[in-house]
């Protein structure tokens, strides 16, 4: 097995970091091997926003649930989608079609971009030796991580990247089952089928659950998946993106 393939089924979030700092090298190679992802049509757009002070990590923190990872780390990202240098670009060219950045296409070609970016950045920073969680519940208030990180309008935070050396490294996560993910030719649809790998997959997990938390826990993944998506959380975001000239048209 090749080390990239080796690194990327390593795989495993990091909430725990030793007190250390990344080098601005590793901080710069991190942002050249997330600048080097595919990207629609060259646009490149996405922003990463270094969150170095510290008064702003523990805000942040506070609105990611108070998870301590995000203030104590090597280093903190924020990828947002961004076309706020695209709407200077019109003005650059002479033209008055800024319009068009309101568009849904476009904002899923920023949320795209932003990701392939991130996940380029995750890669680089776990083949260095160091350890990665992503943060979405900077979503809790994205106008405060708006406020806090000063951001324009057309510049979108999206998520969080926290990077370190990893302090402790909790067992792999198992993923559902392959057949389960990748579809040959067309989308299968075989509901019996579909349940009888939920369950086989509900059983692999609770048995990580119970090996982890010493019989504490014995959550299956149907049960955690509809508790999660049976909270109405974050419904602010449909009009706070469009506040901000996101998906308007």
């Amino acid at each position: 097995m090749n080390p990239v393939v080796e690194t990327i089924l390593s795989h495993r979030s990091i909430r725990d970091f030793e007190e250390k700092k990344l080098t601005k090298e590793q901080i710069e190679t991190i942002i050249r091997c997330a600048q080097a992802a595919s990207t629609s049509s060259f646009l490149q757009a996405y922003s990463i926003i270094g969150v170095t002070d510290e008064e702003k990590k523990a805000r942040l923190a506070e609105i990611a649930s108070n998870q301590r990872h995000v203030a104590k780390n090597g280093h903190l990202f924020v990828f947002c989608a961004d076309l706020y240098r695209h709407r200077i670009a019109f003005e650059m060219e002479g033209e008055q079609a800024v319009k068009n950045l309101e568009s849904t296409e476009l904002f899923m070609v920023a949320l795209i971009d932003a990701a392939l970016a991130a996940q380029n950045a995750a890669l680089a920073a776990e083949s260095m030796g160091l350890g990665i969680c992503y943060i979405g519940s900077l979503r809790n208030d994205l106008e405060e991580v708006s406020r806090i990180l000063d951001l324009p309008d057309f510049v979108l935070p999206l998520f969080g990247l926290t990077v370190g050396y990893p302090a402790k490294i909790n067992e792999q996560k198992p993923r559902l089952a392959l057949e389960h993910i990748y579809h040959e030719n067309g989308y299968e649809k075989d509901k019996n089928k579909y349940i009888e790998q939920l369950r086989a997959y509900n059983e692999t997990v609770r048995s990580y659950y119970r090996k982890r938390t010493g019989g504490l826990r014995a959550d299956t993944w149907t049960g955690q998946a509809v508790k999660t998506l049976m909270k109405n959380e974050r419904l602010y975001v449909h009009d706070y993106i469009k506040k901000k000239g996101f998906n308007k048209i």
